[in-house]
């Protein structure tokens, strides 16, 4: 069953899960409860958009079975990559206090001051802003959370990479 559907409309999900992901982080995390994102948080969204801008390109193109083989591959390689970064970000979030690095500048004033390079590299690496556990859910912190969602969205581009794609039916 899960097969016949459109890879058009399973990117078209992987657009909207996007989208409901950046509006949860902003609107509500941001704006309503107040939660500023730290470095590792922004990371994470960057490769939120990227499946997201991904996903809406395969849409509008509407690829053949090799072009939604290479758009889910890039989707998953976003989705990978956010991953990785939010595992990082678990993992900070679960040392012992004594272990977590110091606080570092912050994000803006880091691209303001330092070599693009260096400053991928330290906020890659966490400090002691990434590693404080704002807001919790069911029990999963954002990261937590974060790292689910983009497993299950590696999944489903992995599926996607990999199934048979549905043959249109003739018309009558």
């Amino acid at each position: 069953m899960l097969n016949s559907l459109p890879p058009r409309l399973v990117f078209a999900g992987l657009v909207l899960l996007a989208i409901a992901s950046m509006l949860f982080a902003r609107v509500y995390l941001q704006e309503f409860l107040g939660l500023e994102a730290c470095p590792l948080c922004m990371t994470q969204r960057v490769f939120v958009v990227g499946w997201g801008l991904f996903a809406l390109v395969a849409v509008i193109h509407n690829p053949g079975v090799i072009g939604t083989r290479i758009y889910a591959g890039l989707c998953a390689l976003s989705a990978i990559a956010g991953g990785a970064v939010a595992g990082r970000h678990v993992w900070l979030q679960h040392l012992p206090e004594d272990q977590v690095p110091a606080c570092g500048p912050s994000l803006e004033y880091m691209l303001d001051t330092l070599p693009f390079s260096e400053t991928v590299s330290l906020v890659l690496m966490g400090d002691g802003n990434c590693a404080a556990t704002m807001w919790t859910f069911m029990g999963l912190s954002i990261p937590e959370q974060t790292l689910i969602l983009f497993t299950i969205t590696t999944l489903v581009c992995l599926w996607q990479m990999a199934r048979p794609c549905p043959q249109p039916r003739a018309q009558l």
